[in-house]
């Protein structure tokens, strides 16, 4: 799925601009002080009843609602960001509505940094890391393949050593249905053998093998999630998917659809009319940000010493680029125009998952599976929040 070439207004392309240079000047700011960050008293403390956990990629799309999550059910959390994909927009909000000390730190840092993430590691007690962050587009990791190796593969080695340096025994790694490339039998299970066919389920798949082989050498509590295409976002409005504007044709096909709603774009392109389903777009899983982040808590609550769990993350239905457009479109009310142009490489005809295992032993289900519903709720954030998360800010943490 990828956008018509763009005419932007010339109003758009100023507040891009100005994104641009605030966010610079922000990470800058943040970058300077970064180094000589020290995490309150009460983040390096155990307490009792409190279990304190690392949000790797915490200012994202889904490490955002993850962290929201989390704060609700009464998780301490400090978010690791380098905010290449993060906004710190939304790491404000969850300062706001969180604000009693010991509850939410933020920490700018590059997990490719292994100084600076052992240094976090060494002043913060934390029980458990749930690492999300990584770079996540199919077709960008196609055009920079050692961009996706570095950032997926060589940071969770990172982040894995510090562990093992600092006796943090529970994981719960934000994998995906990459890993298993384009599949003969559909649906999906666990036991499908993974054989990626684009850099970045490639990558995906090697920081899988680390953790696995890693775990069979220590007690570590291992939760792998292999998840399917995320969409929605938090149904109170609180946080959304705002990606950086130059990254906008690389990004999921739900904010194509809205910015095409929206008018930012004239118009969608959808790659790929000939593929072996039965309208001849490629089909996928859409799973409800929602029903995520409800999994990666209960495979947390799950996690035992010495085991490993592995688990497909959706509703176990597919539905075609095609239908989903349709769906957004009356999502929106919008009459979005559609342009429909050969493949893009990396892509697969047909991915949905058979959840049967995550139900049976996590007790999860998808609950929010009417497409239409889950981009209208994602949509209502799109309308209030035109300029995504606003104006980048620096904040205290």
């Amino acid at each position: 799925m990828d956008y018509a070439d763009p005419k932007r207004k010339r109003n758009f392309v100023g507040k891009v601009a100005l994104a641009a240079i605030l966010t610079t000047v922000c990470i800058l700011v943040l970058k300077k002080s970064s180094f000589n960050y020290t995490s309150p008293v009460i983040f390096s403390l155990r307490e009792q009843g409190v279990t304190h956990v690392l949000v790797t990629g915490g200012a994202g799309y889904i490490g955002s609602h993850a962290t929201l999550r989390l704060l609700k059910d009464g998780y301490r959390v400090t978010i690791v960001d380098n905010l290449s994909r993060g906004n710190i927009g939304a790491v404000k909000i969850l300062q706001e509505l969180f604000p009693e000390p010991g509850r939410l730190q933020f920490i700018y840092a590059d997990l490719g940094d292994a100084k600076a993430v052992n240094k976090i590691f060494s002043e913060n007690a934390f029980d458990a890391v749930m690492h999300f962050a990584a770079v996540a587009y199919v077709g960008e990791s196609t055009m920079y393949p050692l961009k996706y190796y570095h950032n997926i593969t060589s940071n969770t080695l990172v982040v894995l050593e510090s562990m093992a340096r600092h006796d943090v025994r529970t994981l719960i790694y934000s994998s995906t249905c990459a890993t298993y490339g384009e599949p003969e039998k559909m649906p999906i299970t666990e036991e499908t053998t993974q054989v990626p066919i684009n850099p970045y389920g490639k990558a995906k798949k090697m920081a899988e093998d680390m953790i696995l082989d890693f775990s069979k050498t220590s007690d570590m509590a291992v939760m792998i999630l292999r998840y399917f295409n995320v969409i929605g976002s938090d149904p109170e409005g609180r946080l959304g998917e705002s990606p950086p504007p130059e990254l906008r044709e690389h990004g999921r096909i739900s904010g194509a659809c809205f910015d095409a709603a929206r008018g930012i774009m004239p118009g969608l392109k959808v790659k790929g009319t000939d593929y072996k389903t039965h309208d001849g777009t490629c089909i996928r899983d859409y799973i409800d940000v929602t029903d995520l982040v409800d999994a990666h808590v209960k495979a947390l609550e799950k996690a035992e010493p010495g085991k490993v769990g592995i688990y497909n993350v959706g509703t176990g239905k597919g539905r075609s680029v095609k239908e989903f457009v349709e769906a957004c479109k009356r999502a929106t009310g919008v009459a979005i125009k559609v342009d429909y142009l050969p493949r893009r490489p990396g892509d697969y005809a047909e991915v949905y998952s058979d959840p049967t295992k995550i139900r049976n032993e996590l007790n999860w289900t998808a609950r929010y599976t009417d497409l239409q519903e889950s981009l209208q709720v994602a949509w209502r954030w799109q309308k209030a929040h035109r300029d995504g998360y606003g104006t980048p800010s620096v904040m205290a943490s």
